[in-house]
């Protein structure tokens, strides 16, 4: 069985929550469409001080939104369709999931290729940033897709690290990414939206139910769940109460510690990463918590062990 959500809000929040809602409860294989109205997203595991011009997104009227997956800051505006596949463990399968996204973009002309870190790209460009968790009965697969966003907005808002840039020979936000509408004009998310759901069909061989997003938004869950991503606690933590900053780039993504030290025993700590392995980033937090010079962890985890070694400055 099929199901299709299209989304009548652009407030990130509700959009989110019916997202997770649906990883809570879907009986059925779902795709779901969705638009934010100028927002930040981190991911679960970001400092939105380092990532995010927060004065000048705040100034606009925009969104700070946190994620419950791992990976980067992206903007989405008007200009940007957004998706999520939601599917029964026994059944979930990326590859399919991707040729969903690919198929669609290709009926307009375009070829596209996988890429990285989870990445869709068009002519050697992002338009698609990919991002995955996994739940008690489903699991989640979401992305983007630039279509026509603003990219003066994007450059303004998020924070590219440095090291980054200069790692992959990149001189800006701008020159990594495209708007599909800029390859072909004809597309729209108005365009799109169809031509994915008949992909989605094709691709999994039925006839998806459409679901109303306003059923499933009045849903108590739902508003408990916009209560909570809408929360202060949770899109900024505890990122200004650390007393000691650490920040690497890694084969496997950059990461960026903030810790609590008293007497030489590391108190508390939180590590901000795009890196998609979200396990191993909670190992290294609870291995970190209480350790010290003369009680260093050990771990066979390369991303662990690199965390370790930072902390610690080895």
């Amino acid at each position: 069985m099929l199901q299709f959500v299209v989304s009548s809000q652009t407030n990130p929040y509700w959009n989110i929550a019916v997202e997770n809602f649906l990883v809570e409860h879907a009986e059925a294989v779902t795709l779901y469409l969705w638009r934010n109205r100028r927002t930040v997203v981190i991911g679960q595991n970001q400092n939105p001080y380092s990532e995010v011009n927060l004065d000048a997104l705040e100034a606009d009227d925009g969104y700070l939104m946190r994620r419950k997956t791992g990976g980067g800051a992206v903007y989405h505006d008007d200009g940007n369709l957004n998706f999520s596949f939601v599917v029964p463990k026994p059944i979930y399968d990326q590859g399919r999931q991707f040729r969903v996204i690919q198929r669609a973009v290709e009926s307009f002309g375009l070829h596209t290729e996988l890429s990285g870190r989870n990445d869709i790209l068009c002519e050697g460009r992002k338009f698609s940033g990919n991002a995955f968790s996994k739940g008690r009965f489903n699991d989640l697969h979401h992305g983007t897709i630039l279509i026509k966003g603003n990219m003066e907005d994007l450059a303004r808002y998020l924070k590219p690290k440095p090291a980054k840039l200069q790692k992959h020979g990149v001189q800006s936000v701008r020159s990594r990414v495209v708007n599909l509408a800029d390859l072909n004009p004809a597309i729209s998310a108005e365009a799109l939206v169809p031509r994915l759901r008949k992909a989605f069909e094709d691709e999994y061989a039925g006839t998806a139910d459409e679901i109303s997003f306003d059923s499933l938004r009045s849903n108590p869950r739902v508003c408990e769940l916009f209560e909570e991503f809408s929360s202060p606690e949770w899109k900024y933590s505890n990122w200004r109460t650390f007393s000691a900053h650490r920040s690497g780039q890694f084969d496997w993504g950059g990461v960026e510690l903030q810790l609590s030290v008293e007497d030489g025993v590391i108190s508390n700590v939180q590590i901000a990463s795009d890196a998609l392995d979200l396990a191993a980033l909670d190992e290294a937090r609870r291995l970190l918590t209480d350790a010290s010079n003369a009680n260093v962890p050990q771990s066979d985890n390369p991303i662990i062990n690199d965390i370790i070694k930072l902390a610690f400055g080895q």
